[in-house]
C-alpha cells in the first residue's frame, strides 16, 4: 500500500545534530541583527534597521521552532497524556501567522512606495544586502535537511527563504537604481516577493490547522480505512470512527467494532487481525478499538465520529 512508505524516513536526522544546526542558524542571524543595527546607526540608514529586525524576526521564528523541537520531545506525563508533540504544531501555526502579517505588509509598504518612491542608497544597500543573503543561504543550508520532515522546521525555513529572496531583490533593484535609477523596481520586487510568501504560507497553514482541528490524516481515505476493516474476517461491521494526527507523522483512529454474533470466542485475535492491519497498510500505528457483539451494538449507530449519545 503507498500508505506505509511515509513512516520510515522522518528519523534520519539525528535529534542531537538537528539541534545544534537549528542553535547554529540562531547564532547567525542573532550576529547578523547585531551587525545590522550597529551599522545603520553609523551609517544614519533606516534600511539597514528595517532588515535588522527582519533577520531578528528570522531568529526568533527558529528559536520557536528550537524551543517546540525541544519541548516536542518530553514524555507523556499527567497533564499531556498524549506527549507533547503537538508543541511543534503549534509553532508552525505562530511562524506561519507572523509570515502572513509580515507579507500583508510588505503589499501596503510596497503599494505606498508606488506612489512616493523613495531615495535609495544604491550601494550600502547592496553591500548590506549581499552579507544578508549569505546568512540567510548559511541558514537555509542548515535547516533544508530537517524542514523536509517537520512542519515545524519548515515554517522557520519558509521564514528565511522569505528573507533571502528579499535580500535578492534587494541587490538587483539597488543595481539597477545605480546603473538607470530605476526607483519602482524596489516596490515591484518587494510586491513579487510579498506574493511568494503569502503564497506559501497559506498553502502550508492549512495543514498545520488541520492537525489542530483533529482532521482525519490527508494521506489515509477514511472511507477505504473502514470498508478494509470490515473486510476482515469476523467484522459485522465498524461504527463511531474517528481518525485523527495526533503529530504531523502520527496517524491515530478509534472506532467501535462490531464483532459477528458466531465469532466472539475468537474477538482478541479479530481485533489483533484489524491492528495489524491498519498498522501496516494504513501507517495507523494508535488504535484503539471498541468491541461489541453486533446483537448487542449500538443501535442505529452513526459510522462516522458519535452525537455523543450511545
Amino acid at each position: 500500500m503507498p500508505h506505509g512508505h511515509k513512516h520510515g524516513h522522518h528519523h534520519h536526522v539525528d535529534p542531537g545534530a538537528g539541534d545544534m544546526r537549528v542553535a547554529l542558524a540562531v547564532g547567525v542571524n542573532l550576529l547578523l541583527t547585531v551587525a545590522q543595527v550597529v551599522g545603520g546607526v553609523l551609517a544614519g540608514s533606516l534600511a539597514l534597521i528595517a532588515d535588522a529586525l527582519h533577520n531578528f524576526s528570522d531568529a526568533i521564528s527558529l528559536v520557536i521552532a528550537f524551543g517546540a523541537r525541544r519541548i516536542a520531545r518530553r514524555p507523556s506525563d499527567e497533564a499531556m497524556t498524549f506527549g507533547y508533540g503537538r508543541v511543534e504544531v503549534v509553532a508552525a501555526l505562530i511562524n506561519y501567522t507572523t509570515l502572513i502579517v509580515i507579507g500583508v505588509y510588505l503589499v501596503y509598504e510596497a503599494v505606498m512606495r508606488f506612489f512616493e518612491p523613495e531615495e535609495v542608497a544604491g550601494w550600502t544597500v547592496v553591500i548590506i544586502a549581499t552579507i544578508a543573503l549569505a546568512v540567510d543561504l548559511i541558514t537555509a543550508a542548515l535547516t533544508f535537511a530537517l524542514s523536509k520532515e517537520s512542519m515545524n522546521i519548515r515554517a522557520a525555513f519558509l521564514h528565511n527563504v522569505a528573507d533571502a529572496l528579499g535580500s535578492v531583490a534587494v541587490i538587483v533593484a539597488g543595481t539597477l537604481i545605480l546603473l538607470f535609477d530605476w526607483r519602482l523596481i524596489d516596490p515591484l520586487a518587494t510586491l513579487l516577493i510579498a506574493g511568494y510568501i503569502l503564497w506559501q504560507a497559506f498553502a502550508e497553514i492549512g495543514g498545520v490547522i488541520r492537525i489542530l482541528m483533529l482532521g482525519s490524516p490527508p494521506d489515509i481515505e477514511t472511507g477505504a480505512v473502514i470498508r478494509r476493516m470490515e473486510a476482515v474476517e469476523g467484522v459485522a461491521n465498524v461504527h463511531h470512527a474517528h481518525f485523527w494526527q495526533m503529530s504531523e507523522h502520527d496517524s491515530a483512529l478509534d472506532a467501535h467494532l462490531a464483532i459477528d454474533s458466531g465469532a466472539w470466542g475468537h474477538a482478541d485475535d479479530i481485533k489483533a487481525r484489524v491492528k495489524t492491519m491498519l498498522s501496516e497498510e494504513f501507517g495507523i500505528g494508535h488504535s484503539t478499538l471498541e468491541m461489541e457483539c453486533s446483537i448487542h451494538a449500538c443501535k442505529s449507530p452513526q459510522r462516522i465520529g458519535d452525537d455523543g449519545h450511545d
